[in-house]
């Protein structure tokens, strides 16, 4: 009776294929824990087994982004100046919003090829209805944020419903948006905004007052404490693993240290730019839908699989549309920020190595192709990227066809680390 016992038992058992991955899995536990038990040391341990089974997250670009600065400062000392910052910091808006709504598309596992045309017509939009016909700015302005909406949704219908490729569509939308951009343009191929109105202002406005800057450091370290305070409570009232207070302050200094270098490299030049808190703003309220709301979650879920989204009860079609809706708002948004640069819409928006940009910022800053993994943030770090290499390159008149060089190949090392973090994932058992 013991022998067959032993025999079903052995036969019944589950045979496990890969067994260094089984452990891994079974040893993981939550950082929160580990800190709260271990202290620091605790969660020094747990950096290290992220870095060992390739949960890399936004490591890699941070390095990359201080690299950028320690190797284009000792060239040219005017790299890390309040004035070549602040230019930094206005510049890579228009490129980062469209970024932004990258990716969404991307935690889909689809891509958005028509980004840059539905840009640079959407400018064209608020251009002819301002200026052409008339409108109050604010409404003219509305109107092409709407219109990219729908650009974007229309976009999404041929592919969640009628099941057309993302990456036809989008292509075909890049083709019939420029089009159309150079048909409303008219003859004359540009239309000049006023500096002074809505658009304009967009990337020419400073507040000035010093308490601006500052204000916005406070409030941004404060609501971030808050937060974390708060949501740590509640971890704790539910009896789940939370940080302690101490992880919580630590973190809150490091923000501080942060907010307020930027506040007094601000208040150094013109002041805190009205470009930059937009930005900030679209980052904060995209990051809390993607990662506190359901619909969030749902995107989030549809990335990593569609079929079992789909049994799990998610409107996969509803879901797609939207999102691609998301994208072309952005791409609106974006636009117009791009127009207020040059304080005109006319026949090059959008063209260019915009689209490249966009995308490649999305991925730089550590949004996988692969769908499924990335954060809003991560427009932010990719294109600071992109835009301190071309201000560095810049700064030392090298030549164009060397910028397209260097960031090609800064984007083709990103693709390459997501591949191989991917690869390490599933070796860990964590994919």
């Amino acid at each position: 009776m013991s022998a067959d016992k032993t025999s079903a038992t052995a036969k019944d058992a589950p045979v496990v294929e890969n067994p260094e991955a089984a452990a891994a899995a079974v040893t993981a536990v939550d950082p929160r824990l580990l800190v709260r038990e271990q202290g620091l040391t605790g969660y020094i341990g747990e950096f290290k087994r992220k870095m060992k089974s390739g949960e890399l997250g936004s490591t890699p670009v941070v390095i990359g982004l201080i690299a950028i600065c320690v190797i284009f400062q000792s060239l040219n000392s005017q790299f890390l100046s309040a004035q070549n910052l602040s230019d930094i910091t206005v510049t890579m808006v228009g490129t980062g919003m469209i970024s932004v709504g990258i990716v969404f598309v991307l935690l889909l596992g689809e891509i958005d090829l028509s980004v840059g045309s539905v840009s640079g017509a959407a400018s064209a939009i608020a251009a002819v209805l301002a200026v052409n016909q008339g409108w109050p700015e604010w409404a003219a302005v509305l109107a092409a944020v709407a219109a990219g909406a729908a650009i974007g949704a229309l976009h999404g219908f041929f592919f969640a419903v009628l099941g057309a490729p993302a990456f036809a569509v989008t292509l075909a939308g890049l083709l019939f948006w420029l089009g159309f951009m150079l048909k409303i343009l008219g003859e004359n191929g540009t239309i000049n905004l006023d500096s002074d109105g809505l658009v304009g202002k967009l990337t020419t406005y400073f507040f000035s007052d010093v308490a601006a800057a500052y204000g916005l450091a406070v409030a941004v370290v404060a609501v971030f404490f808050i937060t974390s305070f708060l949501g740590n409570r509640r971890r704790e009232a539910a009896g789940v693993p939370s940080r302690p207070l101490s992880d919580t302050i630590l973190r809150t200094v490091l923000l501080a240290v942060v907010s307020f270098a930027a506040a007094a490299m601000y208040n150094q030049y013109k002041g805190l730019p009205l470009a930059t808190v937009i930005f900030l703003v679209f980052l904060i309220g995209t990051d809390f839908v993607l990662r506190r709301t359901a619909y969030g979650r749902k995107i989030f879920a549809l990335g990593g699989s569609v079929e079992a989204s789909r049994r799990a009860g998610i409107n996969v079609t509803a879901i797609r549309i939207s999102v691609f809706a998301i994208s072309g708002g952005f791409a609106a948004v974006g636009g117009l920020f791009l127009a207020s640069k040059i304080a005109s819409a006319n026949q090059s928006a959008g063209a260019g190595d915009l689209l490249m940009n966009a995308i490649a910022a999305a991925v730089i800053g550590g949004t996988s192709l692969f769908g499924g993994r990335g954060r809003t943030w991560n427009a932010l770090l990719g294109v600071l990227v992109i835009v301190s290499i071309q201000y560095g390159l810049q700064l030392e008149s090298i030549a164009e066809p060397v910028k397209y060089m260097i960031t090609a190949a800064v984007l083709l090392t990103t693709v390459v680390i997501d591949s191989v973090t991917r690869k390490t994932q599933k070796t860990a058992g964590r994919a």
